[in-house]
């Protein structure tokens, strides 16, 4: 039994996460497995090279984590991340898609996927979380 009905009832939970969605983060669908969350970039999301700085790009995937996490067995924290940036981001946009790789009796793993709006792979990032 998943815990969100719908995008609408996660998204309402996940206003309370104020760092991802202050830097204008979205919950966008809940997929059978995971979900897909994305970041609209503003100059707020540039480091002083110019290009997206990588706490944004972090946090858009932490942010993808949480929400399949919990939408599978609420109170779910990260306890083991790690993220490799693959490309510069070229798009005005990115998209973290998550997939749960291990749905374990006490922990999980997901994989999330960062993209941008021109599908160029920016991230991958692999979360395993406990099931609090």
């Amino acid at each position: 039994m998943k815990n969100f009905a719908t995008v609408e009832e996660a998204r309402e939970y996940f206003k309370n996460d104020r760092f991802a969605t202050v830097n204008g983060m979205t919950v966008d669908e809940l997929t059978e497995d995971g979900c897909v969350c994305s970041l609209t970039l503003t100059e707020n999301h540039r480091n002083a090279l110019g290009g997206v700085m990588g706490g944004a790009i972090f946090t858009l995937a932490d942010l993808a984590l949480a929400v399949s996490t919990n939408n599978v067995h609420m109170g779910t924290v990260a306890v083991d991340v790690s993220i490799q940036f693959l490309s510069a981001v070229k798009g005005s946009r990115l998209i973290a898609r998550s997939s749960c790789v291990k749905d374990g009796r006490t922990t999980c793993v997901y994989q999330v996927l960062v993209t941008d709006d021109t599908d160029r792979k920016i991230a991958l990032f692999t979360g395993t979380a406990y099931k609090g």
